[in-house]
């Protein structure tokens, strides 16, 4: 039965079962209610905003404010945790649960995989050798190729890009989202693969730099749960679910990669998250019980902080509609004005450039696949008709192209 750290206040609780054998659920002012009880309680969202399709800008949040929509399951919840421990599974049922919607894991089928379902990737013998395409398994089955920074960038900008997603659903909506991973803990991975010798010091050097221009652009979240799984026992459950390329994996040959990813985990990121926001670590060795998890974060009173205290301060400090909706604006409408900072310059750092020439070569390759060359409902080579009547009038919903 998995137990619980509360590191609001340092202590550890007992075993979840002896807890719900003798302690109410207690219901706080503040807190998360799970489905049932608020189908119980009779408790309703407005209906949502259609923001992928209409832009919110200051016109219509005249007509439509966003302070109405936010009750007390208006929050995000990260879920962390190692490889293998049972993260997406746990997440589903948790948002079941909470009536939350769920975001898994990014993969980098997200970048490579178009609108209309064509995959980039199948252009790869018409490139050269370097900058063909690089996912996670490729890293697994050669984590000292040189693209390897790359694609640590290019999954710290996916994460990134979800996490503003889910905030414009959240003030679009009011309901809450659980993220399976966020780029918040994607410094674990820049260390370790620093640490392994896995990437340069310039890689190093500039993936925090774009990690220090974007971490703080954005509202914090509410609560991080991290299902805690000792390193022989991720060993275990990755040859249980027998993944060709993770079995293989030289990475995890040894406990070297995942010691280290376990310690950062500890000692940095789990640190430092909880300054800003609650934080549940539970033992996910043997699993656990969703509605267990459920009554711990019913107990927590996310209203009970000073003026002063640094947790959940920027959600505190928007007493007014109209910072409530330049918010909603800025996850929604005006997405560019914050992911423009994922395009800094690293110049400096060789192993993530490509040249020009190269460059040129996949621009003409990728461009001849069908549905890249314009905007999703404008390419004529994927089916798009009417064209000569369309008129794009909003941004491109990033979950129907990429």
């Amino acid at each position: 039965m998995a137990a619980v750290l509360r590191t609001a206040t340092f202590r550890i609780a007992p075993a979840k079962s002896l807890l719900s054998k003798h302690l109410p659920c207690i219901q706080q002012a503040a807190g998360i209610q799970s489905k049932a009880l608020r189908d119980l309680q009779g408790i309703k969202r407005p209906p949502p905003y259609d923001y992928r399709h209409k832009p919110y800008n200051v016109w219509r949040s005249f007509f439509d404010k966003t302070t109405h929509r936010i009750d007390d399951n208006s929050k995000i919840i990260l879920l962390e945790g190692p490889i293998a421990a049972g993260k997406s599974a746990f997440g589903q049922e948790l948002a079941k649960q909470l009536d939350m919607m769920f975001i898994p894991e990014v993969t980098m089928d997200m970048f490579y995989v178009n609108a209309y379902g064509y995959d980039l990737r199948q252009l790869d013998h018409k490139l050269p050798p370097n900058i063909r395409s690089f996912d996670t398994r490729n890293f697994l089955q050669n984590p000292h190729d040189r693209r390897v920074a790359v694609y640590q960038l290019h999954m710290y900008k996916l994460k990134f890009l979800k996490y503003l997603d889910a905030l414009g659903h959240l003030l679009s909506t009011g309901q809450g989202v659980i993220i399976e991973r966020s780029f918040f803990s994607d410094i674990i991975f820049i260390e370790a693969l620093y640490e392994h010798k896995l990437i340069s010091k310039l890689a190093y050097r500039a993936l925090h730099e774009v990690r220090t221009y974007t971490v703080e652009e954005v509202l914090k979240p509410h609560l991080v749960i991290y299902l805690d799984v000792p390193v022989d026992k991720v060993q275990e459950k990755i040859k249980q679910r027998n993944i060709d390329y993770e079995v293989k994996s030289e990475l995890f040959k040894d406990n070297k990669y995942l010691n280290t990813i376990e310690e950062v985990y500890k000692h940095n990121f789990l640190k430092k998250i909880s300054e800003h926001c609650e934080l549940l670590v539970y033992d996910w060795s043997n699993g656990g019980e969703a509605e267990l998890v459920v009554e711990d974060i019913e107990r927590i009173d996310f209203d009970r902080f000073e003026k002063e205290d640094m947790k959940l301060k920027a959600w505190r400090l928007m007493p007014q509609e109209e910072d409530w909706c330049e918010e909603r604006m800025r996850y929604t409408s005006y997405q560019d004005e914050i992911t423009h900072l994922l395009n800094i310059p690293l110049h400096y750092c060789p192993e993530m450039l490509i040249s020009p020439e190269d460059s040129d070569i996949r621009e003409r390759v990728w461009l001849s696949a069908p549905g890249v060359r314009y905007s999703y409902g404008y390419n004529k080579d994927a089916g798009d008709a009417n064209l000569l009547f369309k008129n794009k009038f909003f941004f491109t919903d990033r979950d129907s192209a990429n």
